[in-house]
């Protein structure tokens, strides 16, 4: 466990240093800052007819609810930049042998690897909560919409670095690996798109298969085990791949 934090903090210490990271965090900001501004100006024009309306809806669906929605989207854009150096850099500078020669298991460089990457995705989610938060200032918030929103937040940030990690174990070039997290996070978005295909047992699959359809259902404020499961079996999936990959590797 220590050699997992050790490598975990390493990794996460070269995010925090690098410039890449920081310029990924501020552009972030800055465009969900805008949509979040939109959206507000939304509910202003709104607001009268919200009150007249027979189903109350809250500033928490309109507003703090989407930045989550908005914010998943531009981080599939972007997650990849980040999820690219993780092994890539390793493999292209010649460092990835000094990782082998170490007394290290593949479970270990791997789990270390992604801990890091996700301490950084974080403190990015924690940045973002920022925003719905401050309406605080002016409104109530449905709480457990924002919870079942954040969680489904990092629930699908911990799906990206999976998938990113082990796109960066296949290749020493890191725009290989950034193109192709990002081919293979689009194509699991949309597939929720073949869904409405007439084939029930194909649109079934489909529509489990997609990222975005358990996500959506925690922008709801749904939150079930199904989900949940996705989640941990998608990671579980990526990060086992990418420690085969290394095992192969190695020998």
């Amino acid at each position: 466990m220590k050699k997992i934090i050790y490598i975990a903090s390493n990794e996460a210490r070269r995010l925090f240093y690098s410039p890449l990271a920081w310029t990924v965090l501020a552009a972030v900001q800055v465009v969900l800052g805008f949509m979040y501004v939109m959206q507000l100006q939304f509910y202003q024009q709104v607001q009268s007819q919200l009150l007249a309306s027979p189903e109350p809806v809250g500033v928490t669906e309109i507003v703090a609810v989407p930045i989550f929605g908005n914010a998943a989207v531009v981080l599939l854009l972007v997650s990849p930049l980040l999820t690219m150096r993780l092994l890539s850099d390793e493999r292209s500078n010649k460092t990835l042998a000094l990782l082998f020669s170490a007394p290290l298991s593949m479970t270990e460089i791997i789990l270390g690897k992604y801990l890091g990457i996700m301490i950084f995705f974080t403190m990015m989610l924690l940045v973002i909560c920022i925003m719905p938060l401050s309406l605080l200032l002016g409104a109530q918030l449905d709480f457990g919409l924002l919870a079942a929103g954040a969680l489904g937040l990092w629930l699908i940030l911990a799906a990206f670095s999976a998938l990113g990690l082990f796109m960066s174990a296949l290749t020493a070039n890191v725009t290989i690996a950034a193109v192709s997290t990002f081919g293979v996070l689009l194509m699991l978005w949309i597939l929720d798109w073949a869904g409405d295909m007439p084939d029930s047992q194909l649109s079934e699959l489909f529509s489990y298969l997609s990222i975005l359809n358990h996500y959506e259902s925690m922008l709801r404020g749904v939150f079930s085990s199904a989900d949940l499961i996705y989640y941990v079996l998608f990671v579980t999936t990526f990060l086992g791949l990418a420690i085969k990959r290394l095992d192969a590797e190695r020998i």
